[in-house]
């Protein structure tokens, strides 16, 4: 499977309770904090959920 790189590029404050678990579940935990994830269906899901607060780069 592919990789991707998430970095969060956005504060969750003021954001829905669903929106920040999700950046969460994504093991973000700060503004520019990455992380490298296999490109799952499930992961693809909670990116576009959020993807106004994270960036996205394939590997």
């Amino acid at each position: 499977m592919a990789k991707i790189k998430i970095t969060q590029i956005k504060s969750v404050i003021d954001r829905s309770e669903r929106q920040k678990k999700t950046v969460e579940a994504l093991g973000l935990k700060r503004i520019n904090h990455s992380v490298e994830v296999e490109a799952t269906a499930a992961i693809i899901g909670m990116v576009k959920k959020v993807n106004h607060l994270v960036a996205v780069e394939n590997i």
